[in-house]
């Protein structure tokens, strides 16, 4: 029984796709049951470094996803537009989904997944997080049995690249991010990377497989790393850490007497300890901490990008409806007619998590503050911070920049909202002149 397979996109992804599909030597047996049925790509007179036969090319995507030989479509285009209007066909004609499009699942997902729940079809995306890396579907199978209780990882390579580069070479953001730029390893328009704005997709995503309900993309607290210094790089190595972006959220202790449970999630710069799993995490490479209830701390570590690693993911999901189709699981009802889904794959949460305000998160900062030379200025910043119950962990003057005095502090556990109004009294000062980091400690 072949499965015909139509392709949304021949870009990187796609192209992996294809030599993928074109080669199933020694690959799952079922990958000899899939038929590379029709292809959509922008032009149809462009060079490719794969052979496909004329007639499986077409510009006409939309006679694609509406095609009733189709089975499975597979989505790969990027972008939201015409990626989101494409998948919505695809469903509403009864095709299984596969895509690799982050942003489309992170700000559609509610209307995407619920449009599959009444198709009674699939939309997988296990290569929309961490490339190649198996997380997907381990969330929603291997680890159903636990209690989450955490989900951190570092998801976006270029900006790992980046901060790997700084640590290693002493270079600033701006010069390192030129240089990535013209390796491949950034776009053009960096701002989905180095904002944050990739990384947020990808755990609205996590975090909602995690924890079981949705999540509004607006509810992701995002600060990319821009304002990251070498100067800050190389405080951070004195303390013992290591300065990587962070996706992260977290289970939020219950207070006495407050029932609703609430999550923590956000994207942000933070300095992480040498010995913690993630610090060792480098170039362009992704890796995800999952914790768990029994199950402990498991990590998923490999290649976040590339055509073979997305691909290889891609190619994943298209086996899993497969087999599922082979063995007669889709198109099954409940006895009132609606669709049966194997709950495993399908997603089918309908409420929305509550997210905890930041001002409430409680962590560990480090700040870097220029000051003008005067007696007495530590202290008056000590004893600001203590007024806003901010407990310091150390306070280190490093020397001068000009005629300025450079200090740099490191807080034990506080309370968000009081680190920020003691920093918005503290900008006030007389003897400050700017602060020019502040970042979140894990």
């Amino acid at each position: 029984m072949a499965f015909k397979i139509g392709l949304l996109g021949l870009g990187t992804v796609g192209t992996g796709t294809v030599q993928i599909l074109a080669d199933p030597a020694q690959r799952h047996p079922l990958v000899q049951e899939l038929e590379l049925y029709r292809v959509g790509v922008r032009t149809l007179d462009k060079p490719r470094s794969v052979e496909l036969p004329a007639t499986c090319l077409t510009t006409d995507l939309a006679s694609i996803v509406t095609d009733p030989s189709v089975d499975i479509v597979v989505e790969v285009l990027g972008g939201l537009e015409p990626a989101r209007t494409l998948i919505l066909q695809a469903i509403a004609h009864g095709k299984h989904v596969v895509t690799a499009n982050k942003a489309v699942i992170a700000r559609y997902g509610e209307e995407i997944f619920t449009a599959a729940a009444q198709s009674g079809v699939y939309v997988l995306l296990e290569a929309a997080v961490g490339g190649g890396i198996p997380v997907i579907e381990p969330l929603k199978q291997s680890l159903c049995g636990n209690r989450i209780q955490a989900i951190i990882g570092i998801v976006n390579g270029t900006t790992n690249y980046i901060l790997t580069r700084m640590q290693r070479e002493g270079g600033d953001f701006s010069e390192i991010l030129a240089d990535a730029q013209q390796l491949g390893y950034a776009e053009a328009d960096p701002s989905a990377d180095v904002d944050g704005l990739d990384a947020a997709d990808k755990i609205a995503i996590l975090a909602s497989l995690g924890f079981g309900g949705r999540i509004k993309l607006s509810d992701v607290y995002c600060e990319g790393i821009r304002q990251v210094s070498a100067a800050d790089i190389t405080y951070a190595e004195k303390f013992g850490f290591v300065i990587k972006l962070l996706a992260i959220a977290r289970r939020e202790p219950l207070p006495l007497g407050i029932d609703l449970e609430q999550l923590q999630i956000r994207v942000h710069p933070t300095l992480i300890p040498h010995p913690h799993p993630l610090a060792n995490v480098n170039d362009v490479y992704n890796a995800i901490l999952i914790e768990g209830d029994p199950v402990g701390q498991v990590m998923f570590y490999g290649r976040g990008a590339g055509a073979g690693p997305t691909a290889s993911a891609v190619v994943a999901d298209v086996l899993n409806i497969a087999a599922l189709l082979q063995v007669g699981r889709s198109g099954l009802t409940h006895t009132d007619g609606t669709p049966l889904l194997d709950p495993l794959l399908a997603c089918s949460h309908q409420h929305y998590c509550a997210i905890a305000p930041m001002a409430e998160l409680v962590t560990r900062f480090y700040a870097r503050f220029l000051t003008q030379d005067y007696p007495g200025v530590i202290g008056k910043l000590g004893t600001c911070f203590g007024n806003h119950d901010v407990s310091l962990e150390s306070v280190v003057q490093t020397g001068l920049q000009g005629n300025l005095a450079e200090i740099v502090v490191v807080t034990h556990d506080v309370r968000e909202g009081n680190f920020q109004q003691a920093l918005a009294e503290i900008r006030n000062f007389d003897s400050i002149h700017t602060i020019p980091s502040v970042l979140r400690v894990l």
